[in-house]
């Protein structure tokens, strides 16, 4: 344990685009902070100071950096060499390492980080804190089998997993989707992973989700809708087909609807759909800051079923209709079918998306919810308690000499 008595908590999440990871990472965090517990966070989230960070956790800015092709980033802010923004990313990276003295790193996702910039971190936590435990997070579902496999090889990253992790955590239930077998996962990585369950999200009271209603307009007898997209940088089809079935035909009376475009969204794409919304009486934000509260509020949301997206819905027993997109990767869709198949969701898939099948898809959930509520009723959130459990674990014998 280091002088002050407390366990430092490492974490890193690169944030390339979007919010999923920035979001998983704040569950996180928020949720294993406790007494004796220090946890800082790196990120290249642009957004990260938007966040209500609790006390004993912070963050590190690292220039933000914005995926053009599958192999080549850009500067998100700053106008310099792509390669020296990643040292830059590099060294601020294993700086704070050094300083910070992590007794635990957590790294989401990426596991040789962004273009490999956390490998020189993840070697000195090797070599100068030899007793410090490095952890890699990964949510259930990567991609499809094939394509993961494929670029696992091609980066060395199951050698890597082997020497320079000492476990692997999956977000995820392994009866819904097995990493495991899906990506041909050697044996000694395999004795390293740990199924931990779905990382839960705060669930509002009863008060506070009608508290919200009340500031949306939405009476008790009304039902709201809610649509969101992330961080909606992919999200105009989804947004501008719901407007578009509003302007077809308005939805019920006693149905109010909520767009949450998200603040990655184009400009010109976002004032368009703003300015439609307006016509049809739909609300609009850009972003919304406890989402855990409107989705608490809602009666359904609409969503593309990101990891974070369905972990919140399903965390405050709410109707779920997913559209999952396809492309860059399939994640969404095979995540969407999981979920359908345990009933918990519905799903449209991206071909068949279309305004009228949208309306339907939505007049069938709202008029026969009960099914949806007994699966949502049953399922059970044990990513927390199951990463408190290995960290009670960690602390028991942490012993750190630093280099």
């Amino acid at each position: 344990m280091g002088q002050n008595g407390t366990f430092n908590i490492l974490m890193y999440s690169h944030d390339t685009y979007g919010l999923g990871h920035i979001r998983r990472t704040m569950a996180i965090a928020s949720q294993l902070c406790s007494t004796g517990i220090n946890i800082l966070i790196l990120t290249g989230s642009p957004i990260a100071g938007r966040f209500s960070f609790p006390e004993q956790i912070d963050f590190v800015r690292i220039p933000g950096m914005i995926k053009k092709t599958n192999e080549e980033y850009q500067p998100l802010s700053i106008k310099i060499n792509p390669r020296h923004a990643l040292d830059i990313r590099k060294n601020i990276i294993t700086a704070t390492a050094k300083t910070f003295q992590p007794h635990l790193f957590i790294v989401d996702k990426e596991p040789l980080g962004l273009k490999k910039e956390v490998l020189p971190t993840l070697r000195w936590i090797r070599r100068c804190l030899p007793h410090a435990r490095t952890i890699l997070g990964l949510r259930d579902i990567m991609d499809d089998a094939e394509t993961v496999r494929r670029d696992w090889w091609k980066k060395n990253v199951y050698e890597n997993l082997d020497k320079l992790y000492s476990e692997i955590w999956i977000y995820g239930h392994q009866d819904f989707y097995d990493p495991i077998a899906e990506y041909a996962i050697p044996e000694p990585v395999k004795k390293k992973m740990h199924f931990t369950g779905y990382i839960p999200r705060r669930t509002p009271s009863d008060r506070e989700a009608g508290r919200i209603r009340r500031e949306l307009g939405v009476a008790p007898h009304e039902k709201l809708i809610v649509v969101t997209t992330g961080g909606g940088g992919d999200g105009f089809a989804v947004m501008d087909t719901y407007l578009a079935m509003l302007e077809a035909q308005p939805l019920d009376h006693g149905i109010k609807s909520v767009l949450v475009t998200g603040p990655f969204m184009p400009q010109e794409e976002r004032k368009g759909l703003f300015k439609r919304a307006r016509k049809v009486n739909a609300q609009t934000f850009l972003f919304y800051r406890r989402m855990e509260k409107l989705m608490a509020a809602a009666d359904l949301v609409v969503s593309m079923g990101g990891y974070n997206t369905l972990s919140e819905v399903v965390s405050q027993g709410t109707l779920s209709l997913v559209i999952p997109r396809e492309t860059p990767r399939t994640e969404q869709l095979i995540r969407a079918r999981a979920f359908k198949k345990q009933g918990l969701i519905d799903y449209i898939p991206w071909n068949d998306f279309s305004a009228p099948l949208m309306r339907r898809k939505i007049d069938q959930i709202l008029a026969n919810p009960d099914p949806y509520y007994a699966a949502l009723s049953q399922f059970r959130f044990t990513g927390i308690e199951n990463m408190r459990n290995r960290i009670h674990a960690f602390r028991s014998r942490v012993n750190v000499a630093a280099c």
